[in-house]
């Protein structure tokens, strides 16, 4: 880029850094996944206690991407991270598995959430695959205004979200009447590691908000802290909801609910609750569909920016001062997926891609500790190395699990990651 060339602008502050962090978390996840856990493990505290296991790995990330916020406060965030630590070509390769597998397959799948609940609600007489085109469409065009209108829709939507959340505790701990308390046997400990496997689903994108370094105010400060308190509200919104259903419904009325959260607010308050909380539902999911689409986009920019994709990419535009282009290349990819309706399978694939780069990223702590000088006042992960070693080996845990439990297509995943490499080489050939 030339040095008199528009560059990004700083905007956002820890109050942005926070929701950001919270809307990359939350989406429909949490409404849907208690039940698939319960089917897992059968005792309310195992079924609690997967959620609060799944918080403290997401306790444990959140520090190791606060430390490396405050090391390396650049624009592409996680991407920066695996550049500088392991080289260009696993920086390559995590953008673009970005691209190709996990964030437009899980946009795409979400978009279609969306669409199904949007017209649950409404009774238009619409395609599924054409509103989630048109809701993508809409957000893509948001956020190439510029990261500040991004970022207050962004907000508002996740407020809404924490809105609907309190509703579903309060209503279901409140009005609901609660299960009968039935004996249980003794969880095996492999049930409890298939029940990690949605919660660590439900739990991960706290790293997205580091894609937006280069457009703090004050990243050094901000999205460290952003990132810790943004993970500790998600765990309690969590944990809370996860006791409220188990509560409500029973491990076994849980494990047999489709939709959990409908099923405690029609307990709670009759069908008026249940639409309630499903218009509560097609918010979170537009949030995180927000959040996503104002964040990852950067990481493409800083490739760009690298000389390790096309130099369209790195462009910004005059007046948004944001990489239009580059967000343009997201919401197509959404799009094009969502049209076709091969989501589905890209979805059972993407843990087991994503989870690899996050135990390359907490790996990334080690190298940046043993390389740095002058450290006094920065903020350290507080536990470290022994929280950066639970956190690693949780993500490798989960990679693991993924890859016995669905081989196919976690070979399918690596394969597309795999095709990375020679378009990685031939980019870094050009530069």
């Amino acid at each position: 880029m030339s040095g008199d060339a528009p560059g990004l602008l700083r905007r956002l502050g820890l109050f942005d850094a926070t929701m950001l962090v919270m809307g990359g978390i939350v989406g429909a996840g949490i409404f849907v996944n208690p039940a698939e856990v319960a089917r897992s493990v059968h005792s309310p505290a195992a079924i609690v206690g997967a959620w609060v296991l799944g918080g403290a790995v997401a306790l444990a990330g959140a520090l190791v991407y606060a430390e490396l916020a405050v090391r390396r406060p650049e624009t592409g965030g996680q991407y920066a991270y695996l550049r500088d630590a392991w080289g260009p070509l696993p920086a390559f390769l995590y953008g673009w598995s970005l691209l190709l597998v996990i964030q437009s397959g899980g946009m795409a799948a979400v978009a279609i959430t969306f669409s199904r609940y949007f017209l649950d609600l409404t009774h238009l007489p619409l395609a599924d695959g054409a509103v989630a085109a048109l809701a993508l469409a809409a957000l893509t065009a948001i956020n190439c205004v510029g990261v500040r209108a991004g970022s207050n829709v962004q907000s508002v939507l996740m407020l809404l979200k924490i809105a609907a959340i309190a509703a579903l505790v309060i209503c279901g701990l409140w009005f609901a009447p609660g299960a009968p308390a039935r004996p249980h046997a003794p969880d095996a400990p492999l049930g409890l590691l298939a029940a990690m496997t949605p919660v660590m689903f439900a739990y991960g994108g706290w790293q997205t908000t580091s894609f937006v370094a280069g457009e703090m105010r004050d990243p050094r400060r901000d999205l460290a802290r952003g990132v810790l308190l943004g993970v500790a509200g998600v765990v309690l919104l969590y944990c809370a909801v996860a006791f409220v259903s188990v509560s409500v419904l029973g491990p076994e009325g849980l494990a047999a609910s489709k939709t959990p959260a409908s099923d405690v607010m029609r307990l709670a308050v009759g069908e008026r609750g249940a639409a309630l909380i499903a218009a509560g539902i097609a918010v979170s999911t537009l949030g995180f569909l927000s959040q996503s689409m104002l964040t990852t986009p950067r990481v493409y920019f800083a490739m760009a920016e690298d000389r390790l994709f096309f130099p369209l990419f790195a462009r910004i535009g005059a007046r948004s001062r944001v990489p239009v282009y580059a967000i343009a290349l997201q919401g197509v990819a959404a799009i094009v997926i969502a049209l076709s309706g091969s989501y589905a399978q890209i979805l059972n694939y993407v843990v087991s891609v994503d989870f690899i780069w996050f135990g390359l990223t907490g790996a990334a702590l080690f190298v940046f500790r043993r390389r740095a000088m002058g450290e006094e006042g920065m903020f350290r992960a507080p536990g470290h190395p022994f929280t950066t070693i639970f956190f690693v080996a949780a993500c490798w845990i989960v990679v693991a699990a993924t890859i016995w439990s669905h081989a196919a297509n976690s070979l399918i995943g690596f394969a597309i990651l795999a095709a990375g490499v020679p378009a990685c080489l031939y980019w870094m050939k050009r530069r």
